[in-house]
């Protein structure tokens, strides 16, 4: 405890042990602030991804597509079979058949917003909720293919479980990326910690031969790379923030990376990240000080 209060409190001599100017100390503060600005956005990126995956699963999880596609002389007839499977198949909340003007914005991604849906033998499509008990799946299936056989069941589970596998990978991918980041931060400041104690190899003679401790002489350095890793990440986080809150809203669909943004209680990292960082550096220059300390002579 005596270590970490040297380090936080105020100690005008021990300030002044350490050199103000160097490239250590502009090292260790464009160093924060890079990882600072990568961490924020990685978390964006899994908070986006998890938002994303949840969104796909709610928004597939109870319905499905029945599709009848048969001539245009049994279409009518095929639909009408279809909607009275359906009204008496058990755990549907609810059936409806797609206007022609739904089924013409479904492909508009595709071909445009002017398809000439009338001259294409389109399919009927129903739109299928279920309740909460759900209803049989391979019953419905084989009730279909003996009562309706120009119709199939779509429960979209092929479409749904692929995008969840994707966008889960990518949740694990932005803090895998965060460990990554953590560990280069580690190796970083272990290499500042002993290039700033050996290029001040002669101010640690001299504190010595005054009596100086070797935890007295680590606490200046701690604090010194603590506040510069500090106010480094501060900046990082803000500008990422900043780049955060300039990216196209999910309203824009006309653009890419929509959605990519911190929401709600996800805008603590901004907050969390410069403390990690002062914390993380703390404990990497105390002990690596230490330890480079004990074997300078």
């Amino acid at each position: 405890m005596s270590g970490i209060r040297k380090v936080f409190l105020s100690d005008k001599y021990v300030n002044q042990i350490v050199p103000k100017n160097g490239f250590t100390t502009l090292l260790t503060f464009f160093t924060s602030a890079s990882m600072a600005f990568l961490i924020v956005f990685s978390v964006a990126l899994s908070s986006a991804a998890d938002r994303l995956a949840q969104n796909w699963s709610d928004s597939l999880k109870n319905s499905a597509t029945l599709r009848v596609s048969a001539p245009s002389i049994d279409l009518e007839a095929q639909t009408e079979a279809a909607l009275s499977v359906l009204s008496t198949t058990r755990g549907i909340a609810s059936f409806r058949v797609l206007k022609p003007e739904e089924q013409q914005a479904l492909l508009e991604p595709w071909f445009g917003p002017k398809v000439p849906i009338k001259n294409l033998p389109m399919p009927r499509l129903i739109s299928i909720e279920e309740d909460e008990n759900g209803y049989d799946r391979v019953g419905l299936r084989l009730r279909l293919a003996a009562e309706v056989p120009a119709a199939v069941l779509d429960d979209h589970t092929r479409w749904r479980e692929p995008l969840i596998k994707a966008a889960d990978r990518i949740w694990f991918l932005g803090w895998f990326s965060i460990g990554l980041i953590v560990l280069i931060v580690v190796a970083m400041m272990t290499l500042v910690t002993r290039a700033v104690l050996s290029s001040n190899k002669k101010i640690i003679e001299v504190l010595r031969l005054v009596g100086a401790t070797d935890q007295y002489i680590a606490s200046a350095f701690v604090r010194k790379l603590a506040n510069q890793a500090f106010f480094g990440s501060l900046l990082g986080s803000s500008l990422a923030s900043l780049t955060l809150f300039l990216l196209p809203s999910e309203t824009d669909q006309a653009a890419i990376l929509t959605g990519l943004r911190l929401e709600g209680t996800e805008w603590i990292w901004l907050g969390i990240v410069p403390l990690s960082f002062s914390f993380l550096t703390f404990l990497t220059t105390r002990i690596s000080s230490l330890s480079i300390l004990r074997t300078l002579t």
